[in-house]
C-alpha cells in the first residue's frame, strides 16, 4: 500500500487540529428506510458506522442531490445521531419526497491494540514525535485525531516532512500518511 501524500497547513506558533479516518478497501451497503428534515436525516435499521464518517448514497428517488457514486464522486459527511439515524448537514429534504436508496461507506480499519506515531523531521533530524495520548487520540474505530500545541508547531519552520505510521498488534507496521517537504505555505510532496 502506498501512503497518502497529504499537505498539513500548519502555521508555526498556532494550534493545529484535524481528524483522519483510516478505511479498508471494502464497502458496506445499508438500506435507507427514510429521509426527512433539514438538515437531511437518513434513517436505517442499523447503519453500523463507528462515528461521524464519509458516506455515499445511491438510488434515492425524489432527491437527486443526495446521490453520489463511489469512487467517482466525493462522499457526504455524515454525523451520527443514533445507531439508526445519520445527518447530512449540507442538504435539506424539506418539501421533497425522497424514497429508498442505499447508504455506502468504506469499513474502518480496526485499530484495537494498535499504536500510532506521527514523526516530524527536518534534514533527517527528528523535530517532534506524537503518540497516542501525546498529541494523537483514537476516539472511535478507524479514527485518529491529531492536535499540536502552539509550542509544538513553533518547532516546524523551514523544510520539514512527516510520516504517520500504525503498528498493529500482529507486528505489522503500515505507513498511512506522509508529506513534505513543507516550506512557508507550499508543499512539494
Amino acid at each position: 500500500m502506498q501512503p497518502a501524500r497529504q499537505h498539513l497547513p500548519i502555521t508555526p506558533g498556532t494550534t493545529y487540529r484535524d481528524t483522519v479516518r483510516l478505511m479498508q478497501p471494502s464497502y458496506a451497503y445499508k438500506a435507507i428506510t427514510g429521509i426527512s428534515g433539514a438538515p437531511a436525516v437518513l434513517t436505517l435499521a442499523d447503519h453500523g458506522l463507528p462515528g461521524d464518517w464519509p458516506v455515499w448514497v445511491r438510488g434515492v428517488t425524489g432527491m437527486p442531490d443526495l446521490n453520489r457514486v463511489p469512487p467517482n464522486q466525493l462522499p457526504h459527511r455524515a454525523r451520527v445521531i443514533s445507531g439508526t439515524e445519520l445527518e447530512i448537514n449540507a442538504l435539506s429534504a424539506v418539501g421533497l419526497n425522497p424514497l429508498g436508496g442505499q447508504l455506502i461507506y468504506k469499513l474502518p480499519v480496526d485499530l484495537t491494540g494498535a499504536s500510532v506515531q506521527m514523526r516530524f523531521e527536518q534534514g533527517g533530524v527528528e523535530l517532534l514525535l506524537l503518540t497516542v495520548g501525546q498529541g494523537l487520540a483514537l476516539p472511535s474505530p478507524g479514527t485518529i485525531t491529531r492536535e499540536l500545541t502552539p509550542a509544538q508547531t513553533a518547532l516546524l519552520t523551514g523544510d520539514w516532512a512527516y510520516t504517520l505510521d500504525v503498528s498493529f498488534a500482529d507486528g505489522t507496521v503500515t505507513r498511512y500518511y506522509q508529506g513534505g517537504p513543507h516550506t512557508a505555505g507550499r508543499c512539494n510532496g
